[in-house]
């Protein structure tokens, strides 16, 4: 295994994480419980979690996992979040954290899923960084981070406010050119930065062919699309959501057969990524649009269409409510002006596409 310095705070992570919001049962303790002690043993000692994963029950299986970890004299540190801001309700929800956690304090404690800059605002006048830095002094949390879902200079702006020690963000072979900026901020800062979502949400291993591009000899695609992140030096940590063991040990296996690329080498493989993702929108953010549509989400959801073996439309607005809680109904408002697609650094006919959307209910 290997293990990275998290930004200043002192503490050695492993590469390779622990998502707990993809067990296949959640509700049998003892195989979840088994699935911890498998990743110990195999050299990750960082695992996350949220109270919304499976409800509250990741989190309890967590507990029973860090039981079991400390009995057997495994080192691990514990990440979860929080959704809240008020002060009053942050200290009720981590109190019943820490009691299903069964650990005294969390180890990264994360603002959960800023969506906007206007959501961060609004968190900040509720207090949160406050309430954040008073759990920190009072000994519950041990480092303040941050979970974000914002793309290109938002994110950076988010980061270089100074506030955290580190960073989860959502990176992979996909939709790498969205997040890249946030790596400005990750270095300025020195923060830790720990990845989610590295399979692109599952899109690269459902459709290896058009990320062949990734792998070395005979190196499978999940494997490749892990060493990918692993050749990132500022990436601290990359979180699998493990549904068994035998995923466990399939990471495990390409951690231990993993050889870094060069710096240039990275930066070829990125460039490869350009041929088989025509057509694809690879995120980058360019496609501001005057009328306040939310172009990079709307092209984030018509490419489930394109990788979609029949080009089912319903998958547009399947991703669009599940990942991006939006609908249709603000594409009717593109004026065609061009914009978008004047920025657009894979020449994407962005209008049809909105155009296409919008009739869909």
């Amino acid at each position: 295994m290997i293990y990275r310095e998290y930004g200043q705070t002192g503490k050695k992570i492993s590469l390779l994480g622990f998502g707990g919001m993809r067990f296949n049962n959640i509700d049998d303790h003892d195989e979840c419980v088994r699935m911890m002690v498998t990743a110990a043993r195999g050299g990750i000692n960082y695992f996350d979690t949220a109270p919304a994963y499976f409800g509250i029950k990741s989190e309890t299986v967590f507990g029973k996992g860090f039981a079991e970890l400390r009995r057997l004299n495994l080192p691990y540190y514990c990440a979860t979040k929080t959704f809240e801001s008020n002060e009053k309700i942050i200290r009720g929800e981590i109190e019943a954290q820490l009691k299903r956690l069964d650990i005294p304090a969390i180890d990264f404690y994360h603002i959960w899923c800023i969506t906007s800059l206007e959501d961060w605002q609004v968190r900040k006048k509720n207090g949160v960084i406050d309430t954040f830095n008073k759990l920190k002094e009072e000994g519950l949390i041990k480092h303040i981070c941050v979970s974000s879902h914002l793309v290109g200079d938002e994110i950076k702006e988010l980061l270089m406010e100074g506030v955290f020690e580190g960073v989860l963000f959502g990176y992979s072979a996909y939709d790498f050119k969205a997040r890249e900026a946030a790596f400005h901020a990750v270095k300025a800062k020195k923060l830790g930065a720990v990845i989610m979502n590295p399979l692109g949400g599952g899109i690269i291993p459902q459709h290896p062919q058009r990320f062949a591009f990734l792998k070395r000899g005979d190196e499978k695609i999940v494997a490749a699309a892990l060493s990918f992140l692993w050749d990132h030096k500022d990436i601290t940590n990359v979180l699998v959501g493990f549904q068994n063991e035998s995923q466990i040990k399939e990471a495990l296996d390409a951690m231990a057969a993993y050889k870094p690329r060069s710096e240039q080498e990275l930066e070829e493989t990125k460039a490869a990524a350009a041929a088989p993702l025509e057509g694809i929108c690879t995120s980058c953010a360019y496609c501001n649009c005057p009328q306040g549509i939310t172009v990079l989400q709307y092209m984030d959801a018509y490419n489930q269409k394109l990788l979609h073996e029949k080009l089912d439309p319903s998958a547009i607005t399947t991703r669009l409510s599940m990942f991006w809680d939006i609908d249709t109904k603000k594409a009717r408002e593109c004026t065609a002006c061009g914009s978008c697609q004047k920025a657009c650094t894979q020449h994407i006919n962005i209008i049809d596409r909105l155009k296409e959307i919008a009739e869909l209910r």
